[in-house]
């Protein structure tokens, strides 16, 4: 079993290591072209790493006074160790830290049964960000 570290600051301080993993998986593996924007800057980003090397990223952010999570990724060597599962959690987890009850994001339809596992739940109409399908999906957080 692997020992794995979460790591989870705001702004730019685990920009570096997250950008990384974006740039491999929504640029270079998926072709998205605007993977990223000012919202770095100001969200909390969590960063999993194995001996020291990130492998999974994911953001957390405020929009219009709600918690907004997404950019959730994970290289690809890594996948099927329940990682996106992790970083989501951990996200939810400093999204009640800092007062919020429910979170939101915008899911890939490929992955939206990834999402509703983790008790999301879909809205609204399907709608393109760049070339591929995306459908918003909240939670409402336990509160625990």
């Amino acid at each position: 079993m692997d020992n794995y570290t979460i790591k989870i600051a705001k702004g730019l301080a685990n920009n570096a290591d997250a950008r990384l993993i974006r740039q491999q998986v929504f640029v270079e593996e998926q072709g998205f072209v605007n993977e990223f924007d000012d919202i770095d800057a100001k969200a909390y980003h969590a960063v999993i790493y194995t001996g020291g090397y990130p492998i999974a990223t994911g953001r957390l952010f405020d929009e219009n006074g709600e918690a907004h999570i997404g950019r959730i990724c994970v290289r690809k060597a890594y996948r099927g160790r329940d990682l996106g599962r992790m970083i989501v959690e951990a996200l939810e987890k400093q999204a009640e830290k800092v007062g919020y009850k429910e979170v939101g994001l915008s899911a890939q339809t490929r992955v939206q049964p990834f999402y509703e596992k983790l008790g999301y739940t879909a809205y609204g109409d399907v709608y393109k960000d760049e070339y591929c399908p995306h459908i918003a999906m909240k939670k409402t957080l336990s509160g625990e």
